[in-house]
């Protein structure tokens, strides 16, 4: 049973994903309002992103930012969830070479630890792959392993997924990092894939890590009332 106050192992949660585009924003914002609407005291944080957009007056923002932004409802200013942020759709690292700038290493542990007197608890939302770069020297898997918290990989559910999910797995477990688990995402409607049904007993079948929960495609407002959603949002909490 979901208790708000109760005491953690563990001060935070690292989100990765196996690939691009299978949903990490999306479940971390939603484990956020959650958290959040049931009285626990959580905080957001993305140590870099890269890849934005441009309204009419040119003024950049980047979408992942703000998802979290909205999941705190407004509360944090944006440059506390995500100190570094670059225009150009690439690593962070290249995006900022583009930019005549480089990646503060330092900030990106600094950036967390501006946290610890504000939330009792810290969801960190890594930027792409667990090996993909943040900075010229430190990959996501070294700031998850330097934070210490432990891993929730979203997996695609369809085809490719097996491959990407157990690289994901076997390259957390060698650097010690503890996994929470794997929750399998239909970030876009896969109508033709016929792997989607039988992907989820395979992955289970090839690893030891726990499947939390698999989820159909959704819309946000579905996602936050879908039973199996809140479920596993539930016993992460409690697992944590």
């Amino acid at each position: 049973m979901f208790d708000p106050h109760a005491s953690h192992r563990n001060l935070g949660l690292f989100v990765t994903g196996t690939d691009t585009g299978v949903g990490k924003t999306y479940i971390t914002a939603a484990l956020i309002k959650t958290w959040r609407s049931w009285g626990a005291d959580i905080g957001a944080y993305k140590p870099a992103v890269s890849g934005c957009d441009f309204d009419l007056s040119g003024r950049a923002s980047w979408a992942d930012v703000e998802a979290l932004y909205a999941a705190l409802d407004g509360t944090i200013s944006r440059e506390h969830i995500c100190p570094q942020c670059f225009a150009a759709p690439l690593a962070p690292p290249v995006a900022a070479e583009q930019e005549g700038r480089r990646v503060d290493d330092a900030l990106l542990l600094s950036g967390a630890a501006w946290w610890q007197s504000r939330a009792n608890f810290l969801l960190v939302e890594g930027a792409g792959g667990l090996l993909a770069p943040l900075s010229e020297s430190q990959s996501n898997a070294d700031l998850a392993v330097a934070l210490n918290f432990p891993l929730l990989i979203i997996a695609r559910t369809g085809l490719g997924t097996l491959n990407h999910t157990l690289l994901t797995v076997e390259a957390a477990q060698r650097r010690g990092i503890k996994i929470a688990g794997i929750v399998m995402n239909t970030a876009q409607p896969a109508l033709s894939d016929l792997s989607v049904q039988s992907n989820p007993n395979q992955l289970a079948k090839r690893c030891q890590v726990p499947i939390l929960a698999v989820l159909p495609h959704f819309s946000d407002r579905d996602l936050l009332q879908h039973p199996g959603f809140l479920r596993m949002a539930d016993a992460l909490w409690t697992s944590l």
